[in-house]
């Protein structure tokens, strides 16, 4: 693990944080360049920032490790976080039924496309137009029409449940979280009794480790009392606009629904992929229609009897099709409004935001503010007392230099928020139609029409929030008289001064 020696932890710009935040890295404050392992109170980690290496636009997943030995204690907020695109596991139901469902259904899908491709190739085309009414330009349009949207419909199916099953957008449990599955495992496997999970009030501690990935940000979505929300199930600080799922156990980063035909759970990673299969499927199931009505008319019109291999086709035709194009029309919707199915059962739902502002800035009325990091009880702000810096200054000039560059720095890594409630029903991540569905589905009609890469929304890596805020935000600031202030530049002012 690469340590970084420091008397303090100054609030980084962007360009430091980006060369800080790196897996392993651990920023130590307080004087504590003598002994490194006796640090407990006063460590600082940043959340990382990995380069992206599969895709462009691949979902990193966190996942929490314990502290090294020497640096645990009951105050420290030492977390580390490797990410990876990929999980090492499979996505699992913990319900029994939803699992045997999810396998069956993609297996009838199979048996149904098998069907299907019988039906207009052998039968209808070539069958039928070719041999016995000698179309044959009909018979190759239509094989070729099939086939390509047979191909497109099965590589964004193939894409989409590659990817909910092993980058599904969980959110990883807690170390706390994973001993204590770990243990209930265990005692099941032993054939003991397993107790049921009792709900985990919330973590109040300043140092609860994860809040730094929160308050690294300029803006966040919080409770009343700025602190993000919190989830009692994973024992973990909820991440913007992510949802728990009772069906896996798991908060889930911009969850829509849990898909039995594709095995699964979709969520932001998977949504675009989602889209392309509906579309495709709706696409294939109109060619199916299509094929057998054109051949049932002119049957009807020689007078000759319908086949019973034309009716069924046309009823799952038509049945698979109403249900596709439905999908289709309320996925891109949803897409078009930057919302979830979640989100649609909570019209609503009032969202409070956690902004930026100068620490500087004079209280208000209007709204509550929050600074970061948070002060326990009874505390000031941590910085270096006046007769310790006093003694220091008389046992050592330099060393009160430093003390003294230290509480400066110290008072710079500080963060404060106003907490700015939105109206009921208003969308702050709504950035526009067409803006909405680019961070779905992609910036270029390639990625609308293939399913290459994930959603420009799951990339989390800048540094003012995890999802790109819309034009309220700014309303926000208007309405509570915040607009025009610009925190990084009233720092740097001061910095300067």
């Amino acid at each position: 693990m690469a340590v970084v020696e420091s008397t303090v932890m100054a609030h980084p710009g962007e360009s430091d944080l980006a060369d800080l935040a790196k897996p392993g890295t651990v920023i130590i404050t307080a004087g504590t360049a003598n002994a490194a392992s006796q640090t407990t109170e006063d460590e600082i980690i940043t959340r990382p920032r990995s380069a992206r290496t599969q895709s462009d636009y691949s979902l990193p997943v966190i996942a929490a490790t314990e502290p090294p030995a020497s640096l645990q204690s009951s105050h420290s907020s030492i977390w580390s976080f490797p990410w990876s695109d990929e999980m090492l596991e499979t996505s699992t139901s913990n319900r029994c039924s939803t699992r045997w469902i999810a396998r069956g259904l993609p297996l009838l899908g199979l048996a149904l496309v098998a069907y299907a491709t019988y039906n207009i190739i052998v039968y209808c085309c070539v069958q039928d137009f070719m041999q016995k009414r000698g179309k044959t330009a009909v018979g190759v349009v239509l094989i070729a029409l099939y086939s390509i949207f047979l191909l497109l419909m099965v590589a964004a199916y193939i894409r989409c449940y590659v990817t909910i099953q092993y980058n599904p957008g969980f959110v990883p449990w807690t170390a706390q979280r994973e001993t204590i599955e770990q243990e209930r495992n265990q005692r099941a496997s032993n054939g003991a009794e397993v107790e049921i999970r009792s709900w985990a009030p919330r973590d109040d501690e300043p140092d609860s480790p994860g809040l730094e990935s929160f308050y690294s940000k300029d803006i966040f979505v919080c409770e009343l009392d700025g602190r993000p929300k919190w989830c009692s199930e994973c024992r973990n600080w909820k991440p913007d606009r992510a949802h728990h799922s009772t069906e896996y156990d798991y908060c889930v980063y911009k969850m829509d629904h849990v898909c039995p035909w594709m095995g699964g759970i979709i969520s932001e990673t998977s949504f675009n992929f989602f889209i392309q299969f509906c579309f495709y499927c709706a696409c294939f199931c109109i060619i199916i229609i299509s094929t057998n009505g054109y051949l049932t008319s002119l049957r009807l019109k020689e007078d000759k009897s319908i086949d019973a291999r034309l009716i069924v086709a046309l009823a799952l035709g038509g049945l698979f099709g109403l249900f596709t194009i439905t999908m289709t029309i309320t996925a891109l919707r949803f897409a078009f409004q930057n919302i979830t199915n979640v989100d649609l059962y909570r019209k609503t739902q009032t969202f409070r935001l956690a902004v930026r502002i100068p620490t500087d800035t004079p209280p208000n009325d209007r709204f509550n503010t929050v600074t970061y990091p948070l002060e326990r009880p009874g505390e000031g702000p941590r910085t270096p007392d006046a007769a310790h810096t006093s003694g220091m200054t008389q046992a050592n000039g330099a060393a009160s230099a430093r003390a003294s560059a230290m509480a400066a720095r110290d008072q710079q890594a500080r963060r404060t928020f106003a907490i700015l409630q939105a109206e009921p029903g208003e969308n702050p991540w709504h950035l526009g139609y067409l803006q909405n569905f680019k961070s779905v589905m992609g910036d270029s009609i390639i990625e609308w029409l293939l399913p290459i890469r994930h959603s420009p929304c799951s990339r989390h890596d800048s540094m003012v929030s995890d999802y790109q805020f819309g034009p309220l935000v700014e309303e926000l600031k208007r309405r509570y008289g915040l607009e025009g202030i610009d925190p990084e530049k009233r720092a740097a002012a001061m910095t300067s001064n």
